[in-house]
């Protein structure tokens, strides 16, 4: 969809639902390679408020790729039928990125989304997302790979990202990455 906010055009790509970007699924591999490579200014998680905890690790995947990221808290409302109540500050503050609690269904919220999605999109709020710490031995991988990755990527790609990707072995991340480079494996 697209829509004007202050004057500027948001074109909007709703990516297959997904609970990982890890790429085991066709649906996995489209999103991931749309964060990635598609160069969006701004990502927007939606999570459900209901099942928050499960939904989480796909934040934190996204945001291991890039620091424009919103975290959309939905459903706010069924939540609050169940009795969930969820502390948006602290959320916020220990993802380290902006977190919009939301009733998509009616309208709740989606004002504070598109504000939010303006400023992470223009660069007006940076974001300092919080970043997974590894086994001392991966760890140590990373650190070893990132001087040559550093060189290959430009700044649109998180080269720490890149190399626990390429730590996987996910053959299909290492042809989409082969392509986007340009480079003959």
């Amino acid at each position: 969809g697209a829509f004007t906010y202050r004057k500027k055009p948001f074109l909007l790509v709703d990516l297959p639902g997904t609970y990982s970007i890890l790429a085991h699924t066709v649906e996995e591999q489209i999103a991931r390679d749309f964060i990635c490579f598609g160069e969006p200014n701004a990502t927007i998680v939606v999570l459900d408020a209901t099942c928050l905890e499960r939904n989480l690790n796909l934040a934190l995947q996204i945001m291991e790729i890039t620091s424009n990221v919103i975290v959309c808290v939905n459903l706010m409302d069924e939540a609050k039928k169940k009795k969930i109540t969820i502390d948006f500050p602290a959320l916020e503050k220990e993802l380290g990125v902006p977190v919009v609690a939301a009733a998509a269904r009616k309208g709740e919220g989606l004002d504070t989304l598109r504000e939010t999605l303006y400023q992470v999109s223009t660069g007006a709020r940076k974001s300092n997302p919080r970043q997974l710490i590894y086994s001392p031995a991966v760890e140590e991988a990373v650190k070893e790979l990132l001087p040559n990755i550093q060189r290959l990527v430009d700044h649109k790609l998180n080269p720490r990202w890149v190399a626990l990707r390429l730590l996987d072995g996910d053959k299909a991340f290492i042809e989409s990455i082969s392509r986007y480079l340009d480079l003959q494996l």
